[in-house]
């Protein structure tokens, strides 16, 4: 048993032993140790050097941490992911497409040879790392929130009936099985998110071979969370994936496709883009800039962007807002050429509003070094919840925006290192802190963290198929095939991903949540002091 190495069932089956039960062998085979030492002197020299080698091998293996895991879960078992003492071999990522039509089960199948990589790659060889070379940093305090969001099966884990009673809420069902990445697709969802989001899940594996747990989960595309925690006081809920959530819900969030593109309204990757707003942000510095507030979107969404278009310059008011309503039928047929995120850091500051749930032009309003005047939220996604009001934005009230947005302007424009200043918080944290190389560590822990919660080995449903880089990308074209091209990892990583900070204590939280309370109040006492 101890040369298996595998301790745990050892102590699984006997833990109930009582001492007598086991020491009782020991002693009768000491009683016959005794009569050979008494017969033979060179009995007793072999029986001394017996006992120092059992002492001297249970002393190695006791302070090897690996022999004495317990196993209380599948998740839990030694897994691929790498330990802090290897580093991989940085290699290419390619693609190769056929030059006919072939079932998408078939792309991945085929082509395994060492020119391409599938998703995942297979492990290259680890590279010892010298001891003198410092752990890996701390990941940004915004992945404690995994932690939360996987709360409410810490205690139960995570089975098979679980996962499957979130069914009738997914778009599609992902696993990963032994170092492969399969999907079961249910229905397809509003323009690409599905593609967009299975991609980045294909990206993640060849960014990180080897790292990803056996996986199960259910994953839904749309906007509004799903998963009442007061529908599951006595139960578990069923762990579902989505983009945000809400204080009333316990949905598991995760990035949205847009960090891969959106290419319906000609919005990038993140990668390429948060490099185009770089460098839009040194072109037009901020006292450059027109000294107004500027937002621009779809107000047919949500009756709080409808009143915001109340907000716009107008024969009796001027509330230092410049607000401009989409017009889709024209950009629809102009390709969104129209809507180059980059080029509108024209303004000193940027509104975030809200749609039918949480927005993803919560990135990009951050990002142009303008501080971001966000309307009073009710979603966050996965990262949102590391933004301070007062410090990375400024919070506006959502039933008086528009004299809120005139406040804040006015004391922007009248206390201008304050202002640059929280611009500058802002956009340090949505292009530093959210980089992709964030991006794609937030997902490798959470998928971890998550994978050690399953009480089960995930076995293939019968219409799963291969997910890899071809099976999504070699059937599409034009704007769509370019932006998968724009976004696919060209490079494994050489390096291992951050540490995972630890999950907040309930003290913690209540401090955090006391913190941004009063960062609001304190705006909205100014703003009532500024109107009387």
């Amino acid at each position: 048993m101890l040369r298996d190495g595998n301790m745990s069932s050892c102590f699984s089956r006997c833990w109930w032993c009582g001492k007598e039960a086991v020491y009782e062998p020991l002693e009768s085979r000491a009683k016959g140790v005794v009569g050979a030492v008494q017969s033979s002197t060179k009995a007793l020299v072999v029986f001394f050097l017996v006992l120092l080698s059992l002492v001297a091998f249970i002393s190695s293996r006791w302070f090897d941490g690996t022999t004495f895991t317990m196993v209380t879960s599948w998740g839990q078992q030694p897994s691929r992911s790498r330990s802090r003492h290897y580093r991989s071999h940085s290699r290419p990522v390619t693609l190769t497409c056929p030059n006919q039509t072939t079932a998408q089960t078939q792309y991945c199948r085929r082509f395994t040879s060492a020119s391409v990589s599938p998703s995942p790659s297979p492990s290259p060889s680890p590279l010892p790392i010298a001891s003198s070379e410092p752990p890996p940093p701390s990941c940004p305090d915004y992945f404690r929130w995994i932690h939360e969001d996987l709360r409410p099966w810490r205690s139960t884990g995570i089975t098979r009936e679980m996962v499957e009673s979130a069914q009738k809420f997914a778009a599609f069902r992902l696993l990963v099985i032994d170092g492969r990445v399969y999907v079961d697709q249910y229905h397809r969802v509003f323009q690409t998110r599905d593609l967009f989001t299975l991609w980045g899940f294909v990206q993640l594996a060849n960014r990180y071979p080897g790292y990803l747990p056996d996986l199960d989960l259910m994953f839904n595309c749309e906007d509004v969370p799903t998963v009442k925690a007061a529908d599951y006081k006595a139960s578990p809920p069923p762990p579902l994936f989505r983009y945000c959530k809400d204080d009333t819900t316990v949905d598991i969030v995760f990035p949205d496709w847009s960090f891969w593109g959106w290419p319906e309204i000609n919005i990038k990757p993140w990668e390429p883009l948060s490099e185009e707003m770089k460098e839009a942000n040194e072109r037009v510095k901020w006292k450059k800039r027109e000294p107004y507030a500027y937002w621009k979107g779809n107000p047919g969404v949500s009756r709080h962007r409808q009143d915001l278009l109340k907000c716009n310059l107008s024969d009796g008011h001027d509330w230092n807002a410049r607000v401009f309503a989409q017009d889709w039928v024209k950009e629809t047929q102009n390709g969104f050429k129209e809507s180059n995120l980059a080029e509108q850091c024209m303004y000193r500051y940027k509104i975030f509003v809200e749609g039918r749930a949480w927005s993803v032009s919560g990135k990009y309003t951050l990002a142009c070094d303008s501080p971001a005047l966000f309307v009073t939220t009710h979603f966050y996604d996965f990262m949102t919840r590391g933004l301070i009001p007062g410090r990375h934005y400024w919070p506006i009230r959502e039933t008086t925006k528009c004299r809120s947005i005139k406040f804040a302007v006015d004391w922007g424009n009248k206390h201008q290192k304050k202002a640059q200043a929280m611009g500058k918080e802002g956009s340090s944290f949505i292009l530093e802190e959210v980089k992709m190389d964030y991006v794609y560590q937030y997902m490798l822990h959470l998928l971890t963290e998550y994978g050690k919660l399953l009480r089960y080995k995930p076995t293939l449903p019968e219409q799963a198929t291969d997910l890899c880089l071809e099976s999504v990308a070699c059937r599409e074209q034009g704007r769509v095939k370019e932006f998968l091209m724009q976004s696919m990892v060209k490079q494994t990583s050489d390096s291992e991903p951050c540490d995972l900070p630890p999950a907040y204590t309930r003290r913690e939280l209540e401090e955090l949540r006391s913190t941004k309370a009063k960062a609001v109040k304190q705006v909205e006492k100014w703003e009532q002091e500024a109107w009387h």
